[in-house]
């Protein structure tokens, strides 16, 4: 292997040919790709683009691959500090290999890259993955193609800037160190998110403030005032057991259903505005709740030349054609297309109609139709039953949650602008255009 010192703009290929990047495989086994027999409850994870979001791998996410045909698969096993890009249907995420224990194995939606760490850092072809330049060489590459991938062949064309090992390490620290702020934000929002999700389950699902009071006990966490706005025992329904006075009632009555739609691509004034314009790529990570801004906006003349509609901060999103059951919490105005439905609840609340929809989900999907593409109706949430509490019931809910869910908001939007902010500053420290202390300071200025 060559010991060549790499500086300048070299292709993958050539990165290859050099000895920097030692493995560049990708996880396309053709024939002998796992079939859905391959796959047990305790085996060999097998990666694919799914589990990679926000430069971190959830292996526990992961389906597992049974060891014996595991073995039969000639590649594809990982090692900490490789580097993993999505390069089929979902493209560009990255994440480098943590530490882990046994095997893992990567599907056919992920290419690895091996390194020689001696002329070659794994956070900083990570890091020059993420970054612009690269993401738009991705995006050339399937502009290309009426499929929405990047083959390992069209892989090793692309190109990497290499600057010294010495500036290499300095900018994986650096990123590292920002990456490490941005997982922070998003495990708080993670625990917040648990928070809110067990307090639903326990005044809704489980009813354990009623359970209490009709077991003569005073309600756990729960001051006297808002004990009082729960009944005392159950009565029978077809659901079962319910907190006596608590309506049975089908989903839409609880919601107010609002269609989207899509401005005319034809006529250029209805897009680039200043209105994010939502659709199911936009849907965010289960702890990220919120969607604060989106990959399209449109304009008030493309609102108002369209069928779309304006949704307030805290209508529920839920995509209901094609991809269904994702979902968002709005937090900041915008409109939406026509493969989606607002839900806005009829109490005048944001939480419970969001976390209500999130426990529903399962069954809606369950109950989508359709000829070509799944598709959930007003009929299919029109026939699923919820048992609805007393509107005081519900603004003691929003009262409660309100502090943690502004708390996850702004989490969010503190880990977008770090992203931002990151994305367009590494371009020009790889460059060299930019000092490393004046990139520290930017981001000391974004964390005050």
């Amino acid at each position: 292997m060559s010991s060549e010192v790499l500086v300048g703009r070299f292709s993958i290929g050539d990165l290859i040919k050099a000895g920097a990047i030692t493995a560049h495989k990708d996880g396309n086994f053709g024939s002998l790709y796992p079939r859905i027999d391959d796959f047990v409850d305790d085996g060999i994870p097998l990666l694919t683009a799914k589990v990679v979001s926000a430069g971190r791998i959830d292996f526990g996410a992961a389906q597992r691959l049974s060891q014996e045909k595991a073995i039969k698969l000639p590649y594809g096993f990982i090692r900490a500090g490789d580097v993993l890009l999505s390069h089929n249907a979902t493209v560009g995420r990255v994440a480098v290999v943590p530490e882990f224990s046994g095997q893992a194995m990567i599907g056919t939606s992920l290419t690895y890259f091996r390194v020689d760490r001696s002329r070659l850092l794994p956070r900083y072809l990570a890091c020059f993955f993420e970054s612009r330049d690269f993401q738009n060489q991705l995006a050339s590459v399937m502009g290309l193609s009426t499929r929405n991938q990047v083959p390992i062949t069209a892989q090793r064309l692309l190109e990497v800037e290499v600057p010294s090992l010495t500036v290499q390490r300095q900018l994986s620290e650096f990123v590292g160190a920002v990456d490490d702020r941005i997982t922070l934000l998003r495990e708080t929002n993670a625990t917040l998110e648990a928070i809110a999700q067990a307090l639903f389950k326990s005044w809704f699902v489980d009813f354990d403030p009623v359970r209490a009071k009709a077991e003569g006990r005073q309600p756990e966490g729960m001051d006297a005032t808002t004990a009082a706005l729960f009944p005392d025992s159950f009565e029978e329904s077809e659901l079962g057991l319910v907190p006596k006075g608590w309506q049975r009632l089908a989903f839409t009555e609880t919601v107010k259903v609002i269609g989207g739609g899509t401005p005319k691509t034809s006529v250029p004034e209805y897009w680039d505005g200043d209105i994010p314009w939502f659709s199911v790529v936009d849907a965010p990570a289960v702890t990220d709740v919120f969607v604060i801004d989106t990959v399209k906006h449109i304009s008030v003349a493309g609102l108002n030349g369209s069928s779309t509609k304006l949704l307030p901060e805290g209508t529920t999103i839920i995509s209901a054609r094609g991809t269904v059951g994702r979902l968002a919490l709005v937090g900041k105005d915008m409109a939406m297309n026509q493969s989606c439905y607002g839900l806005q609840g009829k109490a005048g609340d944001a939480y419970f109609t969001y976390f209500s929809t999130y426990r529903l989900v399962e069954d809606l999907k369950q109950r989508s139709h359709g000829s070509v593409f799944d598709t959930i109706t007003t009929e299919t949430m029109k026939g699923v039953q919820v048992i609805y509490p007393n509107a005081s019931v519900i603004e003691a809910f929003e009262a409660f949650l309100r502090p943690f869910m502004r708390r996850i908001k702004e989490n969010l939007r503190q880990a977008q602008t770090l992203t931002q902010l990151r994305d367009t500053l590494l371009p020009r420290l790889i460059s060299g255009q930019l000092r490393l202390p004046d990139a520290e300071h930017a981001f000391e200025e974004v964390l005050a």
